[in-house]
Formats: structure tokens, sequence, C-alpha cells
């Protein structure tokens, strides 16, 4: 019979023995002993008689026996132990701890069964019979076994080189050799605690380093090839080996470094096929220990890993229509887990077009002077091909990413003229789309750097991504980088080197279909440093908000900094604390990371923050960078408005490589005395500051939804003229209580990426109480502010873009509902769960965290929020339509405005008007010298002037035209042939010297007879301010003409600027007479009678004429430039 009771066990100080007492209500003979100590959790020996097992020497007598225990270190103290007993039965006669009453109602017992091991235990054999209970009155066993003959103990062939062979015969011991060693934590702190093991396959515990982090392992032989591992929790495992000595004693010191969590490098890639073909989905997961684990999951459901045998590769072959969805994978390991972002799996039928033939509606708006009567409207739908992913040509084998990537893109378009006022506008149609070979293009992250308190720039800063510097900041605080292709995660740290500001890692959101996304990077200021004494305890407080109480506290006790190499620092500490107090709104947009954490499941979940603080100390004197080993931190509780976040509060660590916070400690509660009658309660948490030098004190929050939100290039408001690559943040609020119109602190700060179909942006929310939680929402484009739809005088739900009642809950409010001095550009609200039982709340802008998709691919009459662009004097019109924000759509075509994808080149001409008012300009672009192109329109663009802020009758405009260079085909150049029109009454007074002089020398020469205007064959060369020619060449349309824009407006070649400089690097100079009172600008025209016909042009006649007698020239000679459509076959 086996028997298994804990006794208590004291421990001799100094010796290997642990004195038990056991108290046995009667003497059996005791065959085996099996030792399991509590504490550790680990089951010493096997079952072989006790005086051959080598795991202890038994004294055995009735009352009381000494345990031999070599696993357990000097002085542990007091503990408890299990020990197991086999006992011997006396050829069916059973004895028990207990004393049973006599037998009785019992039938035969039956056949002793045959002799088989106990599965319990090895090398044990048992014999066990049975019997049945005739009445419910029987006392005593069913069941009794006795030991029968098993195999003996195994023989050991281990030869020892060193030592001798231990009781496991898997190892060597030397009874005259121990060990002595120290462990450090990453950091160079002792590491307390840390458990040293053998490195068996079953590891057995030696010993665990004391306070100071040192240990000492008796009986280890130093023979070069003996090997522990020491682990300590948040720190990754090491393994080192005892050098090979003669001396009986070896000293090891070592270090640790932090555990490296679970962190995915690459996630498994969107893909479409046909039924039959074969998908491939791969998942990279970084960590250490690595992961040991993979599972994947179809639309949320596991996979079974036997039929479809996968690892980090999952591979689908013969594809159904039923195997269409999303596919993840979840790594883990022994500290977590860890899931990817899902791909999406297309699969169409063997017959049917992946890519839906059929244009969707794309209306692009026409020039002032182009009103069509048959829609009653400035515009006409050109057509539009989505460019999602299609199946295209797949090579042989299975690869994790397609060598080629195939996109929904234009296949076929046609030319056609509409009739604007006296001229006839080219225009090309989408007729049909195919699949074709994606756009190849880039994406770019841009921004600016400056302090959040005075808008400094951080000059000459470094940028690091991956612990690599990978670029800097210019003086202005400018930079702009590069994605790396196949980035799913972009993180940057941004370091000054002048130690201006707090060292700060943000995670950008960027375009992943291409293009330039512009961020401002607000950095806190470090405080002050002030000096503390290492010998004594200091207080360290977290919070100044005027007139409020701190939020915290950190308390170092004396002899709690450490140098690098470990040893300890006494003396003066120079201790800098930057505290991010979330009750002052401005310090939001500072907010370090993006305040996610990965769960134990594997899920990427956001935190609310209480607080962050940046801590940095050295030495007074030399200046050295010093560690700090237990800290307290003590947080007011009645900082913590929401009473479950109490319980849950935590302390976390930023790990600026992946931008996650990850755990460093809990906190319980205390109560403390302040005065003689004020008690309160504080939450009290310790962490070590070490490598990590950014800590928060954040709880986990799983009230969360998603926020629709779209934006525009207009107050119009529509579907075609959504506007990508636009940053959206939502910064949470947690109202004062009683005040919800009066937030109280900030909790969470979110931004994302307008796509085609707008933002869902993440945001804390309840369901019960509406103003629980508010948000306020803010959208940037390049730099540029966008405007949110007004809340008063009077609410417009339909401008808004949500309905009532709907919209009265949510309690919208722009910035200047109040005050009309404040700022359009950002709205509050409450941010109330949809109730699952209100239909006017089932269809947004609200929505519940697990409908992201929902939210995503909402239709735009779903209710969302707005934002539009402050309509700027500009138009733009390209013949063939090109969307800026979204690379994918370029067109190969001869008259494409940008000829080759992501080499984007903006030319601006500076022209300077002499007169009263404000004029539009134009420019009208055409093929000047390639044989396929001349004479044709390539666009238009019309721009109103700017009047110079110290003269009145002074106004400039900087124009756009079409550079000159290779077409599409990059065959041969075009000399676009530019006209510069400006409106009304205008003559041309001069051209610049140097412009007239390059225009002369690089023939031909345009003809410029009319005075009203001017003609050029636009210059090949970039020239500079000193033309008024201002060129730009980048990845990014918008980024290359926002850079040319500034240079034109500032006159200079490397300057920009926001203000026009009208009498700076000047091109051309009109001098235009007085418009007539009853006449209207174009722009006036098109903001006063949207909708309607225009009611006069400011350009007529001659113009009108000019334009007239263009639109007759024979256009039969030009060549089709289109590829006819063809059909990709598809290979299975």
């Amino acid at each position: 019979m086996i028997v298994w009771r804990t006794y208590e066990s004291v421990d001799l100080r100094g010796r290997h023995w642990d004195f038990s007492y056991l108290i046995l209500i009667r003497v059996f003979p005791v065959l085996h002993v099996f030792v399991q100590d509590e504490r550790i959790e680990n089951r010493f020996g096997r079952s072989c008689p006790a005086q051959l097992s080598g795991k202890g020497i038994f004294y055995l007598s009735s009352v009381r026996f000494f345990l031999r225990n070599e696993r357990r270190p000097f002085g542990s103290g007091l503990s408890y132990i299990n020990i197991k007993f086999i006992l011997i039965m006396n050829f069916f006669s059973y004895y028990s701890l207990i004393k049973t009453n006599q037998q009785h109602s019992w039938v035969f017992w039956q056949d002793i069964k045959q002799c088989k091991f106990l599965l319990i235990l090895e090398f044990v054999a048992t014999q066990h019979r049975s019997r049945t209970c005739n009445s419910k009155q029987c006392k005593g066993q069913a069941t009794e076994s006795r030991i029968c003959e098993g195999p003996s103990c195994p023989s050991c062939d281990l030869q020892c080189v060193m030592g001798n062979v231990n009781a496991d015969c898997d190892g060597c011991t030397c009874k005259d050799h121990t060990v002595l060693g120290s462990v450090r934590s990453a950091g160079s702190l002792p590491a307390p605690g840390a458990a040293i093991f053998s490195n068996d396959p079953s590891p057995r515990l030696l010993t665990v380093t004391d306070h100071n982090g040192h240990f000492h392992i008796p009986g280890i032989c130093p023979d070069g090839n003996t090997t522990l591992m020491i682990k300590l929790l948040n720190h990754t495992p090491r393994k080192f080996i005892v050098p090979q000595s003669n001396e009986h004693i070896s000293v090891l010191h070592l270090k640790l470094e932090r555990a490296k969590k679970l962190y995915v490098l690459k996630n498994p890639e969107t893909k479409a096929r046909k039924e039959g073909q074969t998908a491939a989905f791969c998942c990279k997961v970084d960590g250490l220990p690595e992961p040991d684990k993979y599972e994947w999951f179809h639309d949320d459901s596991l996979l079974d890993r036997n039929q479809y045998q996968y690892d980090t590769t999952l591979i689908l072959r013969n594809l159904t229509l039923d195997q269409m969805g999303e596919y993840y994978c979840r790594a883990s390991n022994e500290n977590g887990a860890i899931k990817s972002k899902p791909a999406t799996l297309t699969v169409t039928g063997k017959n049917e077009p992946s890519c839906n033939p059929t244009p969707d509606s794309h209306l692009i708006r026409l020039p002032h002077d182009c009103f069509q009567n048959e829609t009653n409207s400035f515009y006409y739908d050109v057509g539009r091909c989505p460019t999602s992913t299609c199946t295209g040509k797949l090579e042989n084998g299975i690869r994790c990413k397609d060598s080629v990537s195939y996109c929904c893109g234009i296949s076929n378009m046609e030319e056609k003229e509409i009739t604007c006022q006296g001229y006839q506008l080219p225009i090309m149609l989408v007729t049909q789309c195919g699949c074709k070979t994606c756009v190849d293009t880039k994406s770019i992250v841009r921004g600016r750097a400056v302090a959040a308190d005075t808008g400094e720039p951080m000059r000459f800063g470094h940028i690091y991504m991956h612990g690599v510097r990978v670029s800097r900041t210019g003086y202005k605080g400018t930079f702009s980088i590069q994605v790396p292709k196949d980035t799913e995660r972009l993180v940057l740290t941004f370091v000054d080197n002048l130690q201006k500001f707090v060292n700060t890692t943000k995670v950008l959101p960027f375009n992943t279909k291409g293009g330039a996304v512009f961020h401002e990077i607000k950095l806190m200021r470090k405080k002050p440093a002030v000096t503390i004494s290492s010998r004594e305890t200091n207080m360290l407080v977290l919070g100044e908000v005027e007139g409020q109480d701190p939020i915290a506290e950190i308390e170092i006790p004396p002899n709690t900094f450490f140098k690098e190499n470990g040893e300890v620092f006494m003396g003066n500490v120079k201790a800098s604390v930057t505290f991010l107090d979330p009750r002052d709104i401005s310090t939001a947009a500072a907010a370090q990371s993006d305040l996610n954490f990965i769960s134990a499941e594997g899920d990427t979940l956001p935190l609310r923050t209480y607080g962050m603080f940046s801590v940095d100390f050295s030495d007074e004197e030399g200046g050295e960078s010093l560690n700090a080993g237990e800290v307290k931190v003590r947080l007011d509780a009645a900082q913590v408005k929401v009473p479950e976040h109490l319980k849950t509060m935590m302390l976390w660590s930023l790990n600026p490589e992946t931008g996650l916070w990850e755990e460093e400690g809990h906190f319980h509660a205390e109560k403390k005395q302040r005065g003689k009658r004020e008690e309160r309660t504080f939450l009290i948490g310790n962490m070590e500051i070490r490598e990590r030098r950014l800590f928060n004190l954040d709880v986990p929050e799983n009230r969360r939804c998603y926020v629709k939100v779209r934006a525009f290039r207009s107050d119009r408001f529509m579907p075609s003229e959504q506007v990508e690559g636009v940053v959206m943040t939502l910064i949470n609020m947690e109202p004062t209580p009683g005040f919800s119109t009066n937030p109280q602190s900030w909790g969470r700060f979110d931004s994302v990426i307008t796509g085609t179909n707008g933002a869902c942006l993440p945001a804390f929310c309840d369901e019960q109480k509406a103003d629980a939680y508010s948000a306020y929402v803010m959208a940037n484009l390049g730099g540029e502010e966008l405007e949110a739809v007004a809340s008063s005088p009077k609410l417009n739900p339909s401008r808004i873009g949500v309905p009532q009642p709907h919209l009265n809950k949510l309690n919208y409010r722009r910035t200047d509902h109040d005050d009309s001095r404040i700022k359009k550009t950002a709205f509050s609200i409450n941010v109330a769960k949809p109730r699952s039982n209100a239909a006017e709340e089932a269809n947004g802008p609200i929505y519940p965290f697990e409908k992201l998709k929902e939210c995503e691919e909402a239709p735009f009459n779903a209710a969302h929020f707005r934002f539009s662009r402050v309509e700027g004097d500009r138009y733009d019109y390209n013949t063939v339509p090109f969307n800026e924000d979204d690379p994918m759509s370029w067109t190969e075509d001869y008259l494409s405005w940008w000829p080759k994808p992501m080499e984007y080149r903006a030319c601006f001409i500076k022209v300077k008007l002499n007169s009263a008012h404000e004029l539009n300009v134009r420019s009208r672009n055409m093929g000047g010298t390639h044989p396929k192109t001349v004479g044709q329109l390539y666009g238009l663009r019309d721009t109103r002037s700017i009047r110079d802020m110290d003269q009145s009758t002074v106004s400039a405009v900087c124009v756009e035209f079409k550079c000159s260079g290779m077409l599409y085909d990059q065959d041969r150049v075009d000399r676009t042939l530019v006209k510069i029109i400006p409106q009304g009454s205008c003559k041309r007074d001069s051209v610049n010297s140097m412009l007239q002089e390059y225009l002369v020398n690089h023939l031909p020469l345009a003809v410029n007879n009319d005075t009203n205007e001017f003609t050029m064959l636009a210059p090949l060369d970039p020239l500079g301010h000193n033309y008024g020619i201002y060129t730009v060449t980048d990845q990014d349309p918008r980024t290359a003409k926002e850079i040319a824009l500034g240079r034109c407006f500032d006159g200079t070649s490397d300057g920009t600027s926001r203000v026009m400089k009208s009498n700076e690097g000047v091109a051309l100079t009109f001098t235009c007479g007085a418009k007539e009172v009853t006449r209207q600008s174009v722009f006036q025209q098109m903001q006063n009678s949207l909708g309607q016909a225009t009611a006069g042009s400011a350009r007529q006649g001659r113009e009108d004429r000019r334009l007239r007698s263009r639109s007759t020239v024979a256009r039969n000679s030009r060549r089709s430039t289109r590829n006819p459509y063809t059909r990709v076959k598809t290979i299975g």
C-alpha cells in the first residue's frame, strides 16, 4: 500500500540532516521511502529500496527518524516534506494507520491477479485481489494488494574522470570540491532567489541564491564538462560550465539578461487563390526561450494539428470555398503566448474572375467652368478598380510570400471629351478591371520632434529602431524614414544628444499601401536633477498639478544604488524623475508607446494609465549611470477614481524594442496615518530600476469599443472625396464625478491611419453609464489639422454623420462649442457602448470591441464622425485620374501626370500679381515634344493668390505645373507645354531674366505673343529659386508637393515657409486691373453656388475662343496608349 503524509521538518543549521518527528499509530516494516519537498515541489529519487537508492540514509525507530537531504541548502529553516511509504503486506493481512472493524457480509475473495508493475512508481510490482459486499454494512476494504517480485535496480556503467558516480548514475560527484558564486540580474543588481539546477534531462534543484545573490554548491566536479543552469523570474535562463580546476573551491560570477517576451516578427500574409490551389501561411515569433508550440486558427477555431501537420507554417492544399476566412497563429512557451495578426484567404471558383470586371463608381470634381447639366453638378463618374488582392499566375513551390503580388487594377480605359464653357475637356474613363501585378510602393514616415511644452525642436537627435540607429532629426527637428519592407509594427525611439528631453519611444502607424504619413512627436522635457545621498532613505514625488495632491511617490532605501559593474555605490546621486501626469491633458500627446501589453493568452490588450515616469540616476562626481535595487512606489488610492482599478493596478516597464509594456510588479493596499486623525490608503509596489528607465502605473481595461471616423477633402462630405493617410487620434478621458463635461484626466492615447473606408479608433467605453468615458478626437494630414463638423449654434445630424436620438446620447461637441475663439480642429463625445436592444445604436458610430471587422467594413451610409480639410483656393484636374493618397491607383498611360510610380517630381512656378485683389491663376499642361502626347492635355491646376501682409496691392501665388521628363515607358522625354493664365484683365510685366535665358538656350522656344499669359516648354533641369522654379522629387506625391510649395512660399531652394513672401524668388510678374463689382471669383462661385452652373468665368473672350479652336484639332493621329484587357489564366 502507498501512503503519502506531510510532516514538519526542522533543518539542523550547518548540517545536511533534517530531523523529522513521525508519529505512527503502529510500527510498520518500511520497504521504500520517498521524500518530496513541498516548497520546491521536486520529488527526489525513484522507487528503489532505501538502502540502495542513495537518496537518504534513514535511521528508523517507532517515533522518529533522521533524513539525510542533500538537495536542500543550509539554513533553510522550518519546512514541510511529503513522505511516501510502501508498506509490506503480509500475505494479504491488511495493516492500516487507523484500525478497522472486523469483516462481515463479504463474499469470497477473487483469485489473485498476476504480478504487474505499479504505474505510479518504477521498478515496483504488485499483486491484488478484490471482493464484493452482500450488504451496505460491510467493514474493511474491497481490494488489497501485496508486493511481488519486481525487477532489480539497474546497474550503472558511467565512468567518472573526476570524482565518483552519483546515485542517479547521471553524473559525477566530488565531495572535496565546492562551487562558490554570485548571480547578478539585468542591470547588475544582486539576484536573490535565483534557482540553480543540474542540466539533466530532469533538472534537479541544487540551491537558491541568498539575499545578496550568493550561492555555494558542494560536490560539483570541476572537470570542465559539468553544466548547470540558473533560473530567475523575468530573466532568461542561463547555462554555464564549471571550469576545469584542481582547486578545492571554484568561484564564479554570473550575470543574467532580462527575459525576452514573445514578439511577432512576421505575420501571415493575405492571399487569394482559386479552388484546388494551395496556400501557405507563415508565422515567425522571437523570444527567449523560443516558442515551443505553434497553433493555427481559422475564424477563431483551432485547426487540428494531426490533420494539417503544421508548425510555424500552415499549408492548405486543394482549397475549397469553405476555407475562406481569417487565419492566425498563436505561439507559446513556458512564459506565455502571443497571437499574430490575422490574414485573409479569398477563394474563388475555378472559372470565376478573381476581380470584378465592372469598375466601382468614382466621382471626380471637374473644373469650375465644366458644370454638367446631365448630372446637375460639377462631378463626373470616371470609375475605379479596387486595389484588393487577386489570383495571378502562381509559381511552382509553396512560399510564405508570393514572389509576385497581384492586385485588382485597370485593364481597359476609354477616352471621352466633355463639354465645358468654350472648350472640350478630355477625360479617361475606366471601363474594365482585371488582375494585374501590384504597383510597387514604399511607405514613408516623416514628421517633427518637438518639446511638448514649448515646441522647441529636438535638434540632431538620434532615432533608433530595434536598437540600431536609423536616422536623425534635423535642425528644426524634422525627420524622414522609409519603412523597411515586411515591417509589421514601426517602433522608433527618439534620443536627445543634449539630454534636454526624455528618451521617447513611439509606435507610429503608417500606410501599408505606400505613401507618406506625417507625425508630430511630442517630447517630455527632463526635470532638473536633485542631489540625494545613497546612504539615506529618499522620497521622490510623482505629480505636480497645482492644487492637487501627488499621485504617487518613490521611496528609495539606503544603500540601494549600484554601479554598472554591480558594486554598491556610496556617495551622492543626481536624481531626475520626470512624471507624465494624466491629470494634465496637455501631456497626452507625449505619452510613450501605444499603451498595449500581451496577455497570457497572447492577445494584444490596452492599458489605462495613471501616470508614467522616467528615472535617471547618476554619480554626482563621475557622471556614471547608476541602477537602483528594490524601491517602493506608493500610489495614493484616492487618485484612483474607478474602484475596481484598485485591485488590478500594476507596475509596468516599457520594452523599447517592441513598444509593448511588460509587467514589473503588483500592488498591495496599506494604510498610513497622516496627522492625528487622517488615515489614507496607499497601494504599495516594489520594483528595481535597471536597464529600463520608463515605468507606468496602469490597469488592464476590458471595457473597449471602436469609434468610426472619416476624413474628407471638403465639407461636401462626398464618398469619393475621402482622404487616406490621415492620422486620427483619440484621447480617452475620465470625467470628474458629477461633471461629465469637465474631464479630470486622460487615460489613453491612440492613433490610426485612415484607409479607403475611414478609420476605427480604439476607445474605452461603458454600456451602463454613457458618460463614464469621454474622448477627444482630432485629425492631422501632413502637419495640417483638419476641421471637425460644427456643433453650434445647432446640431446638424446629417452633417455630423450620426442620426438622432443617438447623437444626443453621445453629447457631440466641437472644441469651439462654447467659445468661438478656440480652434475647430477636434470634437468630444461620450463613448457609450451600444446597447444590444437598441436598434438605433447598432449601426455605428460606436462599435463593440469584438466587432472590429464590422466597423472597418461599414458602408458609407452607416453612422460615422467626420473631418474635412479647410478647402484652400486650389483645384487639381488630371486627365488620367490618380489618387495621391493611394499610390497603387497609378495607371500606365502616356497622359499620366506622374509618369513614374515611387518617383514623384513636383514642380511649381512663383507668380507675382500687382492687383488690389486676390486672383485665380491657372496652369494648363499639355504634351509638348513627345509624339504620343503633343497637344494633348495632362491636366489643369487652379490656385488662388495670397495677399502680401505688408503690401495691400500685391499678392503672389505658387502654381503647380507638370514637370518635363520621361513618360511612363521611359523611352524619351517630353518637354511639357505649360501656359500660366491669370484670371481677369492682366498683363505680363516681366519674366525672370535667368529663366528667360535658360528657355532661350534650351530650344525649342515656345511662342509668347499673348501678353495676358505666359507659355513655356517646362525646363528639364531642377532650376531653383533664382529662376522662380521649385522642383522636388520624393517617393510620396504629397510630400514632394508640400516641400516644393514650402520652398516656393519662402522664395528659397532649401528653406520652407507657410507665409507667402511675395518679392522673393519670383518667376513671373503680372499687373491686373480692377475687377468689376458684379463679378465673382471662380472660387466664390464654387462656394456660393455649389451644384449650380457657374455664373460667369473670369477669363472669357480670347481664352474661350482659343480653347474652342483647340478643341477642333483632330485627335485621330494619336496612337492608342492603353494595353488591351487580357484575361490572366491561373495555374493551379
